[in-house]
């Protein structure tokens, strides 16, 4: 005969162990007792371990053995505060999130969005191994959530229909996380290889004058030929008012359809 423990849960809703105890660490973790002997480390000492090797080495090289070599213990000891490597990488991001200078919920659209856009920049430049995980899957952690709250609200009341509010901060966040991405990739194949990237550009000439074909390719000459390449790379503030300046063109229509 089953146990009542295997039975569905009455409201349906599926809770397997792994999760519910990852969502409980997150938003009712443990806390300490206060009796017997001072524990030596915390959660906290834990989870700042971890990024810190994760901020120098990179998500790969974290593994719950390094954290207990980095903080002086055992590996066995760290399962006291943290199931597994997935449950501090959850706590690792939660963390990191908590850093983000949301903006308040008085500004307007445009300042609250760009403030919102220009935070994660910048979170991702101090903490790029980030981008190494399945930024689909962020888990749902209290920091993360109340980020996705306030972009969400900076749009919420600008007269777009909900479905396009949700695809539009989505459309912020894949354009924010691409180009994240692309300036550290740069970043690390500078740092390995020692050539910026117009000295990469400058070693690969001969291409132009050996191998390129302005028959094959007549609109890339046509817009060399006009100076179209000659532009620096576009700061960040830059690519984002552009990207605003398309969001304010489809609020004005949201609004002038009602």
């Amino acid at each position: 005969m089953s146990s009542t423990s295997s039975q569905p849960p009455a409201d349906g809703v599926p809770r397997p162990p792994d999760v519910v105890r990852r969502l409980a660490l997150l938003w009712d973790p443990p806390q300490p007792s206060g009796r017997g002997r001072r524990a030596r480390l915390t959660l906290d000492d834990v989870v700042g371990a971890g990024t810190t090797i994760a901020d120098t080495e990179g998500l790969e090289a974290l593994s719950m053995r390094k954290v207990a070599a980095r903080l002086g213990v055992g590996a066995m000891s760290l399962y006291t505060y943290v199931p597994g490597r997935t449950e501090l990488l959850d706590l690792m991001i939660d963390r990191a999130f908590a850093e983000l200078p949301l903006p308040p919920a008085t500004a307007t659209w445009r300042d609250g969005l760009a403030a919102y856009a220009r935070a994660h920049w910048e979170l991702f430049q101090r903490h790029p191994w980030i981008l190494q995980t399945n930024m689909w899957r962020l888990p749902l952690t209290p920091a993360v959530l109340d980020a996705q709250e306030c972009g969400l609200r900076t749009l919420v009341d600008t007269g777009l229909p909900e479905r396009q509010v949700v695809e539009i901060l989505g459309l912020v966040d894949a354009f924010v996380r691409g180009l994240a991405r692309s300036t550290v990739a740069e970043s690390t194949e500078k740092d390995a290889s020692g050539q910026s990237n117009d000295e990469y550009w400058t070693s690969m000439s001969s291409f132009w004058v050996d191998h390129f074909d302005p028959q094959r390719y007549p609109t890339m000459l046509r817009i060399w030929d006009a100076g179209g390449f000659d532009a620096e790379a576009t700061p960040f503030d830059a690519s984002l008012d552009r990207l605003l300046d398309s969001v304010e063109m489809a609020i004005d229509r949201a609004r002038g359809a009602r």
